[in-house]
């Protein structure tokens, strides 16, 4: 993914560069480690390494560096789900790829971390309603290319036709997100690979 710079005014008016995907990229793990109204300025200055004001010219408030941060990492991993689903043939191996892309994500360092969505988001869309509507826009796509998949493998045969796919692909999403939650807790590579299986047995 193409990085953008961003330009700031520094004291004396020497301009600052700064790389604005790498500044997202250290806000998006300050969010989803502290939550949106756990996050301060100050945080965020000290995880940024850029002063109060760097960050109020670049993205006017917290919230809009949050909203940024979530766009982000929803381009992140929609870029990581693409690669992850190029070596897969059929529907069934597609829905298998996107599961183990979300078990590779609910262990050790990372699952404790969370899932910004989920740690963050949520958090905000209960009284915000432009951040609600982002997340439901997200889960529904995330929720529509399961729908996808599992009409592709009944195309191609991986998956049987008595499988309603809307239904179980809405169970598959909840799933995923479940994955995320339960990885916060502190779980092994084995725990959350020895999901795979199990959740695979929907489209049987």
């Amino acid at each position: 993914m193409t990085s953008n710079t961003t330009t700031l005014a520094r004291s004396r008016g020497r301009p600052r560069e700064f790389d604005i995907d790498a500044a997202l990229d250290k806000a998006i793990v300050i969010f989803t480690e502290k939550g949106y109204y756990g996050t301060s300025i100050s945080d965020l200055s000290a995880a940024l390494e850029l002063t109060a004001g760097s960050i109020y010219k670049a993205f006017e408030d917290k919230r809009s560096v949050f909203i940024a941060a979530l766009e982000r990492y929803i381009a992140l991993r929609t870029e990581r789900l693409q690669q992850a689903l190029k070596p897969a043939k059929t529907g069934r191996e597609r829905v298998r790829a996107l599961l183990a892309l979300y078990a590779a994500s609910s262990y050790e360092a990372e699952g404790r971390r969370g899932c910004f969505i989920v740690s963050s988001a949520v958090e905000l869309s209960i009284s915000d309603p432009e951040i609600a509507e982002r997340v439901a826009r997200s889960l529904d796509v995330h929720e529509k290319r399961l729908t996808l998949f599992i009409r592709q493998g009944q195309e191609d045969g991986s998956i049987p036709v008595h499988v309603e796919a809307a239904t179980t692909a809405r169970l598959l999403l909840c799933v995923l997100q479940g994955m995320r939650v339960i990885g916060k807790t502190g779980r092994s590579k084995k725990d959350m690979n020895n999901l795979i299986g199990s959740a695979l047995k929907v489209l049987d």
